[in-house]
């Protein structure tokens, strides 16, 4: 069988170059009788930059699928829109060294004491003293700060337990390393699902201890702080719940934003 394989591989091969020969010879031909025929003949034939016009285009039409179909590399910027902290983000493509503690402790500080951060806090707590989530709050000023101050503190708690201290110790890699391409609903259930499964500082997917262990902790701390009316058990675990979902979604957002900024906003993405 592989003999007769290797025949018709053989044949195969003499034939196409007996007809490529054939095909030069009668080429050369044509263009001997041309040049005895004279100048108006040959001018008839293929001038010289025929040829290589023919040779520079077909490069381009071979290259540009494989540029087309080649991973992009779309940037993270440090800001979303000028306004979100990014600084937990690593581009598509990129691979850099596991976080040192000081880096890991800076971009917690930078996530939580941005400026936008007293904004966010500021929504989210004139929302909670307008719906009168904690009845012991009170109302008006009094209460807007009594939403204020702990909604700020749970949030850098939180992002020093999860960025920091957590993953410095358990060698965890608590970046965000996106993805950047492939259909959406697997670019949607990898980013999702980044607050359960995470890097270490080797490069191995591992459960995000970081993550789920330091909003708990987060919270725990919280009942310090809080009424008694909401440390149980059932509401603990619901704004753990909360926390957890509202990272999910950041990871997601992050993902998309270039796609985002490309297609839909029509702006550069690192702007």
């Amino acid at each position: 069988m592989r003999c007769y394989f290797k025949l018709c591989l053989c044949l195969f091969v003499f034939g196409g170059c007996t007809l490529a020969f054939s095909q030069q010879s009668a080429i050369q031909n044509a263009r001997t009788a041309a040049v005895s025929d004279g100048a108006e003949v040959m001018s008839s034939l293929p001038d010289a930059p025929e040829p290589q016009q023919t040779q520079v285009k077909d490069p381009n039409s071979k290259q540009a699928p494989a540029n087309e179909g080649a991973p992009k590399r779309k940037e993270q910027p440090k800001r979303i829109l000028g306004i979100m902290p990014n600084y937990r983000a690593v581009s598509a493509g990129a691979i850099p060294p596991p976080p040192t503690a000081k880096q890991a402790f800076k971009i917690a500080t930078e996530n939580s004491f941005d400026y936008s951060s007293f904004v966010f806090v500021g929504l989210t707590s004139m929302i909670a003293e307008g719906e009168n989530t904690h009845k012991s709050f009170g109302k008006g000023i009094p209460g807007f700060w009594s939403y204020y101050w702990r909604g700020f503190v749970d949030k850098t708690d939180g992002n020093y337990w999860v960025i920091f201290a957590l993953p410095t110790v358990l060698h965890e890699d608590e970046r965000y390393y996106a993805k950047g391409e492939g259909p959406l609903w697997k670019r949607a259930a990898y980013s999702s699902t980044r607050v359960f499964i995470t890097p270490n500082y080797h490069g191995k997917n591992t459960v995000n201890a970081s993550e789920l262990m330091g909003r708990a902790i987060a919270q725990g701390i919280g009942t310090t702080y809080y009424p008694s009316s909401d440390t149980g058990a059932g509401a603990l675990a619901q704004k753990w719940g909360y926390a957890i979902a509202r990272d999910a979604l950041t990871n997601t957002f992050r993902e998309f934003w270039p796609d985002i900024a490309e297609h839909v906003l029509h702006k550069n993405p690192r702007s």
